[in-house]
């Protein structure tokens, strides 16, 4: 802890203990990125308390689908957590959530920067009081000029350049099916938070971590990013196709698609004897990785050839044995009976009981402290009075009241 006051032992969803047991987060989020990261450090046992506006977050509302009339996207990324109901306007209320995160020792925010400053609630007020904090802070643009701009991240796809490079190359840009920066935010949140807990432990000082989606798009573009920065060029949507790789995409076969890899010389031999054309190999058109890409419209036909010989399906289980790198096109659900069959266990309950939800397991294994499941996603306010009395024992006097509440990111 951060402080002695308060122990969040008493608030805790688990009964066993995670990696992260002992740390309690004050979550201060909405929606995707923050919410994601806090469900994270809640799977690995860390006390994480949402803290919502009377409103709720607005992805209870974001449905169908939803199971049980909640959202699933709801669902999806807010597991494990205790949730208080706090309106910000309110002194009572805004004491509370001072008093949370002076006892916390992470606080995950995604107000627009600067938003939090009117209720006492941003870095520099917390840290006046809890100067062990670490206080992480996610926007779409950054607090610099980009301040104002509210973040979502189909907008930071299209002005990062990913959708320059997403969809048919003479066809329309396409944004990514997955909200890839949010996540990846929220993932680099994770990241800072826990750098920079480690930096705490060595010298007792919290800090500040600011992640902004503009600046995760651009480092997780990195071949793509790298290409303009180190080499002036500037890349474009190729479909399917890899810039620097042949084969790296779907190929057809006698029925149905199939993703095939060659990322190296050796992986393709194994493809040109799996194929029945190991003479390929030894071509010299195609003897190596920047020969098969400069000659690539050569090659294509000489792989669809044998392909259209079985069935995806059929090469997938040929082409796996022969140790290829490949892979069908499938939907969600085969994506998980995939992952099913090759042992992963995807799909855990969450929670006990009539009130257990499957949902998709934590991605991280650990041999000695695994992630747990302990409950679903709360409903709005569920643990109101636990968490207000937990906090008021002892709280100092609230504030004076501000104009109004703030906006989020």
């Amino acid at each position: 802890m951060s402080v002695e006051t308060g122990s969040p032992a008493a608030l805790a969803v688990h009964d066993g203990v995670g990696p992260l047991t002992g740390l309690l987060v004050a979550d201060l989020s909405r929606v995707l990125a923050g919410p994601y990261a806090t469900q994270i450090m809640a799977d690995l046992g860390a006390t994480v308390v949402k803290v919502e506006a009377p409103s709720g977050d607005e992805t209870r509302g974001w449905r169908p689908p939803e199971r049980d009339g909640v959202s699933t996207y709801y669902l999806g990324i807010n597991r494990n957590k205790r949730d208080v109901v706090l309106d910000f306007r309110d002194a009572d209320d805004r004491a509370d959530a001072a008093e949370l995160c002076r006892r916390a020792d992470v606080v995950i925010e995604n107000f627009r920067p600067g938003g939090l400053a009117r209720f006492g609630l941003d870095y520099d007020s917390v840290a006046a009081t809890n100067p062990g904090v670490v206080y992480a802070s996610i926007s779409g643009f950054g607090s610099a000029e980009g301040a104002t701009l509210p973040g979502y991240d189909l907008v930071v796809q299209a002005a990062s350049g990913l959708m320059s490079l997403t969809g048919d190359p003479d066809g329309q840009a396409y944004r990514s099916g997955v909200s890839v920066f949010d996540i990846m935010s929220g993932l680099q949140s994770v990241i800072g938070v826990l750098a920079a807990l480690r930096h705490r432990d060595a010298t007792g000082e919290g800090q500040h971590v600011e992640v902004n989606l503009l600046s995760t798009a651009l480092a997780a573009m990195a071949n793509h990013s790298s290409t303009f920065v180190a080499a002036g060029s500037v890349p474009f949507r190729m479909g399917n196709a890899h810039p620097s790789l042949f084969p790296y995409e779907p190929l057809p076969c006698g029925e149905g698609e199939l993703v095939v890899v060659a990322a190296n010389d050796p992986q393709f031999r194994k493809l040109a004897t799996a194929l029945g054309r190991p003479e390929l190999a030894d071509d010299e058109r195609f003897a190596t990785t920047p020969l098969r890409n400069r000659n690539r419209e050569a090659l294509r036909p000489l792989l669809l050839e044998p392909l259209s010989t079985d069935t995806a399906e059929g090469w997938f289980d040929r082409l796996t044995a022969a140790g290829v790198p490949c892979g069908p096109i499938n939907t969600i659900d085969g994506g998980v009976a995939l992952a099913e069959r090759l042992g992963l266990d995807p799909v855990v309950q969450v929670g006990e009981g009539e009130d257990a939800v499957p949902m998709i397991r934590n991605a991280i294994r650990f041999s000695a402290t695994p992630a747990q499941y302990s409950t679903p996603a709360p409903a709005l306010g569920a643990d109101s009075d636990q968490v207000r009395a937990w906090l008021r024992d002892g709280r100092p006097d609230p504030g004076p009241d501000p104009a109004q509440q703030g906006e989020d990111a």
